[in-house]
């Protein structure tokens, strides 16, 4: 076990493993990083400093609707507690959407070329 990335999660789905268990997504939340549909953030560089989006537009966790790149910015750069909470949550929230996803397209015959797609979305860093 220990597989990690989401890039990795659809490899081994790919393979036939369904059972993962990684601290990536909860530890690297409390980093600052953020999995998201469109790639990799790290929510410390100056780039989301001014960027009041949604923390990722169209999740339907409250969290990503209701904060914005550059509270969550401010509340890591802070060391406040609820930056990482909050980026914790994104970051679990993102992976069971990830797996629900991909559960869902093996049932409708559709996996493989969605995972082709997936993988250079969600390897990219924004």
């Amino acid at each position: 076990m220990g597989v990690g990335t989401p890039v990795n999660i659809l490899e081994n789905i790919a393979l036939g493993i369904d059972m993962f268990d990684c601290v990536m997504p909860t530890r690297n939340a409390r980093n600052g990083m953020l999995f998201t549909k469109d790639g990799i953030i790290n929510i410390r560089n100056e780039k989301w400093k001014n960027d009041f989006s949604p923390i990722e537009a169209g999740s339907e966790l409250f969290a990503d609707m209701n904060y914005s790149k550059a509270y969550l910015r401010h509340l890591v750069h802070s060391g406040e507690i609820l930056g990482a909470q909050i980026a914790t949550l994104h970051n679990l929230h993102f992976y069971l959407w990830l797996v629900r996803e991909a559960r869902e397209k093996i049932m409708t015959g559709e996996f493989y070329a969605w995972k082709e797609k997936m993988v250079k979305r969600l390897g990219q860093r924004l």
